[in-house]
């Protein structure tokens, strides 16, 4: 086996400890881009003169002379973001040093690449984007889950084995689910975020896309400057919420997640409680209008009039819808104070809410349209409806694969907690790993077998 295919940490514990040349593992990392991204399109370039020099001139940190990829969502010394997009309709992007990028450095990191993502971060597919979609490896007709698509499909297809992506509205966990990945939600304000396009945002947060939840816990060290301690979670006290976010989920998602629900309680000698919160009925609409309409400060109508064929119809219909509403952001606004007041409340209660991450498995490209049993809807209608609640909040959450279904398509189990217990949500997700004998952390999908 490559010890491409290791975890992260492994490859940190290999490397540190003189059982890997890390200039071995950047060239085979390279070679593995080369021979296996045209079938997923995650990494849309590389740099090896650049990945070299962050090898030479890396200090001896936690990631000392691992290969990472980074989200098209942040400024590297020598590249600038460029959102997957032909065009942008805010300042023009500049090359420098975000903070992902300054945090990555610091930690010994090497960046061997910069991931797709879909088109302004506006989906929850990743079927658009300028370079092309990136595909869930999978199956590659399917999406890997946006808007951090290209993490998740890297990280899924081997290319690495972490990944730093966004989350604005359910961004790194959707790629999470759809791709059988981890993925952290990070409280707001815990990660490194210098350097964003949004740099007002109260909603974006960076974070890891990893294999499992220790190497969460490794990468989102590295982004939040500290180390994530470890811990049991005994006794865990598990909140489920009624209504949709259970119910109106595919049958082999919900079945799926409720046989993990029952593994983590047996696990942790923990209770399952059903709760519910105050707005939840408005969190759906408050969390997109907040979360879609945050960097409008930097839009102007004529930018946006000015956006050529180049920029797909979609994003050009979005970005004027989006100018029309700021009215009704007060609105949005209160509903965020009452779901807040509630889930603190809440969270006296239980210490962790649990539902899935998204109510189906992960549609066709062509068709990103999911059944549940309301009806047909577009994914980018549904998915918002699990995921937003977090970043609207700015509580964390992470997306943790718990079983497939019988096309093969990974199901996941989303755990929300109190703002700032991340760590509380890696020691849930490993007490759940080790309740399922690692199975599903383990998985390797097709293309990557």
């Amino acid at each position: 086996m490559s010890l491409l295919d290791a975890t992260l940490r492994e490859q940190a514990a290999a490397v540190a400890g003189g059982d890997a040349d890390p200039a071995e593992l950047l060239a085979a990392a390279l070679s593995r881009i080369e021979d296996r991204n045209p079938s997923v399109n995650a990494i849309v370039e590389t740099f090896p003169e650049q990945s070299r020099q962050m090898l030479a001139e890396a200090p001896s940190g936690p990631l000392h002379g691992v290969p990472v990829a980074i989200k098209d969502e942040w400024p590297l010394p020598w590249r600038a973001e460029r959102l997957a997009a032909a065009e942008h309709v805010g300042p023009a992007p500049r090359p420098g040093e975000s903070g992902p990028y300054r945090a990555l450095r610091d930690a010994g990191a090497v960046i061997v690449g910069v991931a797709n993502m879909h088109e302004y971060g506006s989906g929850s597919t990743g079927h658009i984007s300028t370079y092309g979609p990136a595909r869930n490896p999978w199956d590659t007709e399917r999406c890997p889950g946006g808007s951090s698509s290209g993490p998740g499909a890297a990280v899924a297809a081997r290319l690495v084995s972490g990944a730093v992506g966004a989350d604005g509205v359910g961004s790194i966990r959707y790629p999470a689910a759809y791709c059988g990945l981890t993925g952290l939600k990070t409280t707001f304000g815990r990660s490194a975020m210098s350097g964003h396009h949004v740099a007002e945002t109260t909603t974006i947060v960076s974070g890891p896309l990893c294999r499992d939840a220790a190497d969460c816990r490794l990468l989102g060290g590295v982004l939040f400057g500290e180390e994530l301690a470890a811990g049991e979670p005994d006794g865990l006290r598990i909140g489920t919420v009624p209504g949709e976010l259970w119910d109106d989920c595919d049958p082999q998602v919900i079945a799926a997640c409720r046989e993990a629900l029952e593994a983590l309680r047996e696990a942790s000698g923990g209770t399952v409680t059903e709760v519910d919160l105050d707005g939840r009925e408005h969190v759906l609409m408050a969390s997109i209008l907040i979360g879609q309409t945050e960097e409008l400060a930097s839009v102007t109508p004529g930018r946006v009039a000015a956006l050529g064929d180049d920029v797909s119809l979609i994003a050009r219909a979005l970005l004027r819808y989006r100018l029309l509403i700021p009215a009704v952001i007060s609105k949005a606004s209160r509903v965020r104070t009452l779901v807040r007041h509630s889930l603190a409340e809440l969270f006296e209660l239980v210490d962790v809410l649990a539902w899935p991450t998204v109510a189906a498995p992960a549609p066709p490209l062509d068709n990103p349209t999911v059944e549940v049993p309301s009806g047909a809807y577009p994914a980018d209608y549904v998915n918002p409806r699990q995921a937003g609640i977090a970043n609207l909040a700015g509580i964390p959450a992470v997306s943790v694969p718990v079983g497939t279904t019988s096309d093969g398509l990974p199901v996941a189990l989303q755990l929300l907690a109190a703002w700032g217990r991340d760590e509380l949500l890696l020691d849930a997700a490993e007490a759940l790993e080790r309740a399922n004998g690692r199975r599903w952390v383990d998985a390797t999908p097709p293309l990557a077998a």
